[in-house]
């Protein structure tokens, strides 16, 4: 279990990933090389999930602050909530106590952003995907090809979990999900969803009850909130993945769907 910290922004903003170096002892030439494991900061390692065997987090997504903590929430929401600052790339789960636990996330490209309150009022386990037709409209370079959706498993860019987002009884289209795309955590990229590291989206989706109340920072609230971490990361072009590399007939053999009943 990770220390609790007070998370403080000038502490957040002063860590880093320390460094270790290893002595390689000789052996005969004659001798099987075995490669070392690759190392995995605790919680990031690899996990096995609804008949699925996810890899690990390389330790090069996951330097300086982009990585889960726990500590004292400094911010200006109330408990049992989750607050999104957009700006800073972090989400938080406000807990009654007063403790957080913070998570790096990737977040929509310019003016592609919710705002404001909305509700988690569904979650699900490996969710399936469908682009939207706002998504279809505006990108159809990215997204025509899959029109008629892709789903929950290996392939889904929602990744191995989702929260579904609503205003009122509207579904806002927006979701807190889980994401392959490694490099986009800490950055701006998505068409408009909050994208999370798998082991990140799972670890939260296991804390909360639905219905749970969330709230999207403004610039403005991100600026006087956390001042040092404002526009962390950049802004990253739209991804064009082959459809043959999700929708093909070697992807669709190699991925089938989550066992959910796996114990």
């Amino acid at each position: 279990m990770q220390p609790m910290k007070n998370l403080t922004r000038r502490s957040f903003g002063a860590m880093m990933m320390a460094s270790v170096a290893a002595c390689a002892q000789q052996v005969p030439v004659t001798a099987p090389l075995i490669p070392e494991p690759d190392p995995f900061l605790d919680g990031y390692g690899p996990i096995e999930d609804d008949g699925y065997v996810l890899p690990g987090i390389p330790l090069r997504y996951l330097r300086g602050v982009n990585r889960r903590m726990s500590g004292i929430y400094n911010g200006e929401s109330g408990p049992n909530t989750i607050d999104i600052d957009p700006y800073a790339k972090f989400l938080y789960h406000v807990r009654a106590d007063g403790t957080t636990t913070r998570y790096p996330v990737g977040v929509a490209r310019a003016g592609k952003s919710i705002r404001g309150m909305a509700t988690i009022k569904m979650k699900r386990h490996w969710p399936g995907w469908t682009p939207t037709q706002n998504m279809l409209r505006t990108e159809p370079e990215v997204y025509e090809a899959f029109r008629g959706g892709i789903p929950g498993g290996l392939r889904s860019p929602l990744g191995a979990r989702a929260l579904y987002l609503y205003r009122g009884n509207r579904d806002t289209y927006y979701r807190i999900h889980g994401t392959n795309d490694l490099e986009s955590i800490g950055n701006s990229g998505s068409a408009g969803c909050i994208r999370m590291f798998n082991q990140d989206i799972i670890h939260l989706f296991d804390q909360i009850d639905v219905p749970m109340q969330v709230f999207i920072r403004s610039p403005e609230e991100s600026r006087r909130v956390d001042p040092e971490n404002y526009e962390r990361g950049i802004e990253l072009p739209p991804k064009i993945i082959s459809p043959e590399d999700l929708l093909g007939a070697e992807a669709e053999a190699n991925d089938r769907p989550p066992q959910f009943d796996a114990a």
